[in-house]
């Protein structure tokens, strides 16, 4: 059985030379992603305790404190979002 040759990926800074050339760039992209908005940065206040909670979890998953609490918000906004729908069936 014959093997196809793999494409090896192309670094982001051979895809920028080629456009500061004026080579067109749009093969390398798949339009199959989606744009994301600008982050916005806020200050919440935790309690002690509360960020001991979340120093734990994070050491325990091996992620940043701000990766526990963004998952956690997303789950929690998911199950609200849910319930929601739910009611109003």
């Amino acid at each position: 059985m014959k093997s196809i040759p793999k494409k090896k990926p192309v670094s982001a800074e051979a895809i920028a030379r080629f456009a500061d050339e004026g080579k067109s760039v749009s093969s390398f992209f798949t339009n199959k992603g989606r744009m994301m908005g600008p982050i916005h940065r806020v200050n919440v206040d935790f309690s002690s305790p509360m960020l001991e909670e979340l120093d734990n979890a994070a050491k325990e998953l091996n992620i940043s404190r701000q990766a526990v609490i963004k998952t956690l918000i997303r789950q929690a906004l998911d199950q609200h979002y849910l319930a929601v729908r739910q009611a109003t069936k």
